[in-house]
């Protein structure tokens, strides 16, 4: 029988082993992600203690359909998120950037949810107990049921959580929790997996919703193997930056709704304020008779919103143009200005282009790509498009104008907030005429967009 190593190096980005240091992941491809770590002979076993009971099989149809049974966090865009509210059981992950403000979100719904006669949990592994005070005391936390547990231990943390009879328990943050079944570091791939997989198990057999906040990489990615977004039901990454009061929690995951749901909130010196109407927050600076700007429609999640597409071209010195994005993808940007110089006759390879979605949004769906071009033209040309006109569509690279999906959300946002023409694929007219202030306009290619805009 082989003897069996003593060590074994984890990457911590996928948690491939090998028997010997690499300097590149064998699977992953990342540099430098291997990490020493004791060989453990046996798997652990990954139940947890508390009250712990053999599954047996059910006939699906003996099984009794209930809805989840939602909790409201007190917060109504971090409920939106969520599909509607806390379910029980569910194990939530939140990720962000240092200083995004996710332990500014998870104080204050612990104390919405203690003023609501619940008890919660507050684990910090970062923090004690005076600086989660004197935070509190900032955000004008008053709350009897709030408890703070500054600990580490993972056996220490569940032990606490069952006597209290927690009704939410949250975790600040899962990379500084270690479990003594292991014996590496905490943080590393083996003690994050472990730690998740044991609040997984509490979470379901106690039917205690569960909090996770996760540091992320500096690609933006939540630190630690992938397999941890795939234990939780729920994932919710931050966004935003420090040059923006303005705050976006988008769920990239969700067992209990809607997926790339999002809630806008904005950072003020007593915490995260809701913001219920995102459009006015990203109009309310526009400027008003300049060219290159453009208001389009996108839907995130379920949610439409309307923002502003700027974009200027200028003459450049090299021989070839810069593109340049912020908030749009660099080469959606590339292709749509090839179309642009093939189909429209437009000659932007000498120019230097740049493109800007307002508010530090970032877009990412194909509806987006005739304001884009609208805006591109709009700058070219050095025309003003009517700042009562909004467009949408996807275009193709025969320069036609493709339907979208969920039109008529769309127009009704852009009719709630006072836009007299609406610019849209032919495909998605049909029903749209009957809306009342507003006048739309069915575009089959480029040519008749750009013929309506100006």
């Amino acid at each position: 029988m082989a003897k069996q190593p003593a060590t074994i190096f984890v990457c911590q980005n996928c948690g491939s082993q090998s028997r010997k240091w690499l300097g590149q992941c064998p699977d992953c491809s990342e540099w430098n992600t291997m990490v020493e770590e004791k060989f453990r002979a046996q798997a652990q076993s990954r139940s947890y203690s508390g009250g712990g009971f053999s599954a047996k099989p059910v006939a699906f149809d003996s099984i009794e359909p209930q809805d989840e049974a939602r909790t409201s966090s007190g917060i109504e865009e971090f409920d939106r998120t969520l599909g509607g509210g806390i379910v029980a059981g569910s194990l939530v992950l939140i990720g962000g950037a240092p200083g995004i403000g996710k332990s500014t979100i998870v104080l204050q719904i612990a104390e919405q949810l203690a003023q609501n006669g619940q008890k919660v949990l507050y684990v910090s592994g970062e923090e004690s107990e005076r600086q989660i005070k004197m935070r509190g005391e900032r955000l004008g936390v008053s709350a009897e049921g709030l408890f703070i547990l500054p600990e580490t231990n993972l056996n220490s943390i569940l032990a606490e959580a069952e006597s209290l009879k927690a009704d939410l328990v949250i975790v600040d943050s899962i990379q500084t929790v270690f479990s003594e079944k292991i014996e590496s570091a905490p943080g590393s791939v083996s003690q994050v997996r472990e730690v998740a997989t044991q609040f997984m198990m509490f979470a379901k057999q106690t039917g205690t919703p569960v909090f996770l906040t996760g540091h992320v990489t500096k690609e933006g990615s939540i630190a630690g193997p992938k397999t941890l977004e795939h234990i939780v039901d729920t994932v919710i990454y931050f966004e935003g930056d420090r040059h923006h009061n303005h705050r976006i929690i988008r769920a990239t995951k969700n067992r209990f709704g809607a997926a790339n749901e999002i809630g806008v909130f904005e950072m003020t010196g007593s915490g995260l304020v809701p913001v219920g109407n995102p459009s006015e927050l990203f109009l309310q600076e526009r400027p008003e008779g300049a060219s290159g700007s453009v208001v389009t429609v996108c839907m995130e999640g379920t949610r439409p919103m309307l923002v502003e597409v700027q974009a200027l071209v200028s003459g450049t010195k090299f021989g070839s143009g810069r593109r340049m994005c912020q908030g749009f993808d660099h080469n959606r940007a590339s292709l749509l200005i090839a179309v642009m110089e093939k189909r429209l006759g437009m000659q932007l390879s000498g120019d230097d282009v740049f493109i800007n979605i307002a508010g530090g949004l970032e877009v990412d769906e194909p509806a987006a790509d005739l304001g884009v071009i609208a805006a591109i033209a709009s700058s070219f040309r050095n025309l003003q498009i009517p700042p009562e006109t909004a467009v949408f569509g996807e275009v193709g690279l025969t320069g036609e104008v493709r339907g979208v999906l969920q039109a008529q959300t769309r127009a009704r946002e852009a009719q709630t907030l006072g836009f007299k023409k609406l610019i849209l694929p032919e495909s998605n007219k049909k029903g749209l005429e009957k809306l009342l202030g507003i006048r739309v306009v069915g575009v089959k290619d480029l040519e008749e967009a750009i013929d309506e805009l100006f």
